[in-house]
């Protein structure tokens, strides 16, 4: 039943409002990042400033080392995407394509993993590190994803599960081994998948505060996180220069998900072309 041109201008005006109510809050502070700290705590609020004052954002930003605390970022959230895209991908391959003793077992206790709270191995991890001697080193925050994570490993089985086996067997009588129908044929087949776990990856290590703490005491090794964090102790009665920085740091991960919105939807659903 197809709906007429009236119910599709309805919906489509109701879903704006709807979208509209829930971006009011940081169309509010992108405004007010220009204002001056009189205008930012007026009553009653103003949305546009009555002076545009960019250099807000400059002054905000050599307020601190922030472009060191920015490349860390980048940095620990390139590493890690990579490192997590790489295990989980071959991980889930062997867990999708192959058959031997105890597999389901094997997947069944790496499932339950996803149950221990990351609060509960903190300290074990902290002292492991300590060993190893990279305590107040971005180590810590990047060599654990070279490893895997339970969650994007079933990501990546389930969109596996869905792939004929044609593809390997046609690529298995041409003489490919395992490792190139992996790379050749499986790595470019799974691009939704990966891009999925890539976005919730950078996503999640872009925001993380609590390991950059644990592990990083010099400030020259502070993420961006941690970096505004610190920084919003030092201004905490100036509301202007932490806005400035806030908006700084969402920008990235927002233009990374317009950009893999269409992945993130078909990796998501499991849809093979």
């Amino acid at each position: 039943m197809k709906m007429s041109k009236k119910s599709k201008a309805v919906i489509y005006i109701l879903l704006g409002l709807v979208a509209l109510y829930f971006l009011a809050p940081f169309i509010y502070m992108l405004f007010s990042a220009f204002k001056t700290e009189g205008e930012a705590i007026a009553y009653p609020p103003k949305l546009f400033p009555s002076e545009w004052h960019f250099e807000n954002f400059a002054n905000a930003w050599k307020s601190q080392p922030f472009g060191t605390y920015l490349l860390n970022s980048v940095l620990v959230t390139a590493l890690t995407t990579i490192g997590q895209v790489l295990s989980c991908s071959l991980v889930a391959y062997g867990f999708a394509r192959f058959n031997f003793k105890g597999k389901n077992v094997l997947f069944m206790i790496l499932l339950s993993t996803m149950m221990i709270p990351w609060d509960v191995t903190m300290i074990p991890q902290y002292m492991e590190f300590k060993l190893f001697g990279w305590i107040n080193t971005l180590k810590p925050l990047i060599v654990p994803a070279w490893f895997g994570s339970a969650y994007y490993v079933f990501l990546m089985r389930q969109f596996l599960m869905g792939i004929p086996k044609d593809f390997e067997e046609a690529a298995r009588i041409d003489g490919a081994n395992q490792f190139q129908i992996y790379w050749k044929i499986f790595m470019p087949i799974m691009k939704p998948s990966l891009i999925l776990v890539g976005v919730l990856n950078m996503l999640t290590v872009w925001n993380d505060y609590l390991g950059p703490l644990i592990f990083l005491q010099d400030r020259s090794k502070y993420t961006l996180a941690l970096g505004l964090a610190s920084f919003k102790g030092v201004h905490s009665t100036q509301i202007i220069p932490m806005l400035c920085i806030t908006i700084i740091m969402i920008i990235p991960p927002i233009i990374i998900f317009i950009i893999a919105q269409k992945y993130i939807v078909e990796g998501t659903s499991g849809s093979i072309k």
